[in-house]
């Protein structure tokens, strides 16, 4: 997908992109982080986790100018399980051969309560009704695509059954980019005032959706600090006898 973020529309996607990784991942606390693919985006620059990497697929090691931190296969991860506490996965899931494979392995290293968040391209959008609309004019000889031509795009509501399959709770969702899919730039700009509109209007439709989930574990009970309570003394009851005795040598005293 580099070469197409770096078209009118690509551009416009990667700008709202940008934005809705930095309001998801900033109040995500934790200690280690992964972003999975897509290097042209620092997903987790507002993440404030000490320890944070990105992995990239052998395919996709060598192109561009970000150096990854580790080249994995997306099926494999090299971590244990409920090791980390955040995983990125930015158009990861539709440009992988085996999306569902990928989601199985992102389940296993998450601690629980970690959390997911997965940006893909919206098909039932303007910008993927063009796309679909591109494909049949290839197969006739003409026409170019409006879309990237790498993997095969995934409905919000498919996801959506794919992570409660894999007991993942859908926290928040979100959809953007709402403008008709134009290749130039001057049109792109002209229609800005669609997506303030779509939002309210179709917010289902929007060329690309947001998704952030929490692995639920059944059972799971998160544990606090066990504060340590004051130690009480106890005072031993006086024997009855004894009362007495001291009561007898009291007036005893008195009458003296």
């Amino acid at each position: 997908m580099q070469q197409w973020f770096e078209t009118p529309p690509g551009r416009v996607l990667l700008a709202w992109e940008e934005a809705a990784f930095d309001r998801a991942v900033g109040d995500i606390f934790g200690y280690h982080a992964l972003q999975m693919g897509l290097p042209e985006l620092d997903t987790l620059r507002a993440n404030r986790m000490p320890h944070k990497w990105l992995a990239l697929g052998a395919a996709d090691a060598g192109v561009g100018s970000v150096k990854p931190d580790l080249v994995t296969d997306f099926s494999a991860l090299p971590f244990e399980e409920n090791s980390l506490d955040l995983v990125v996965l930015p158009h990861s899931l539709e440009l992988n051969v085996d999306p569902h494979a990928t989601l199985r392995e992102v389940e296993r290293v998450l601690v629980p309560e970690g959390k997911v968040v997965i940006c893909c391209l919206n098909p039932a959008s303007l910008w993927g009704l063009r796309q679909r609309r591109a494909h049949v004019y290839r197969r006739l000889g003409f026409g170019e695509l409006y879309l990237p031509d790498a993997g095969e795009f995934i409905g919000y509501w498919r996801l959506r059954d794919w992570l409660r399959l894999l007991s993942f709770e859908v926290e928040t969702s979100s959809f953007g980019c709402y403008r008709p899919a134009f290749a130039s730039e001057k049109w792109l700009e002209r229609f800005t005032w669609m997506d303030a509109v779509g939002e309210r209007s179709w917010p289902i439709f929007g060329a690309v959706y947001f998704l952030v989930a929490v692995k639920r574990v059944r059972g799971a009970r998160l544990i606090g600090p066990a504060w340590k309570k004051a130690k009480r003394i106890a005072t031993a009851p006086v024997p009855i006898t004894n009362r007495n005795a001291q009561r007898e040598t009291r007036e005893l005293t008195t009458i003296e």
